[in-house]
């Protein structure tokens, strides 16, 4: 189920508006996370990767650190909210510019 992106949309989502997308990308993960309600564990399994992994992003967003997800967690996390990782990497850029 890997998606091929064009790196032109990859370089596109990089520089738009000088979006930090390491940020960008797990401060919308966290904030998926703050508004499910849910545990970390829970919210974790639910999208089918590592309980650590979440949390080192709520670490990174509390402590203002940097934290480069892995891509196969990036998968896991899309193909639990049935997306491809392009309407993702849209999803972020849309919370980023509404927050």
């Amino acid at each position: 189920n890997a998606e091929y992106i064009p790196h032109f949309f990859l370089l596109h989502f990089i520089h738009l508006n000088d979006l930090d997308y390491n940020k960008a990308i797990y401060g919308y993960i966290y904030s998926l996370w703050e508004t499910s309600g849910l545990s970390i564990r829970g919210f974790a399994a639910i999208h089918t990767f590592e309980e650590r992994s979440m949390r080192d992003i709520i670490k990174a967003v509390k402590e203002d650190k940097d934290y480069q997800i892995s891509l196969p967690t990036l998968y896991k996390i899309c193909e639990s909210l049935n997306i491809s990782l392009s309407q993702f990497f849209i999803e972020v850029e849309k919370w980023q510019n509404s927050n």
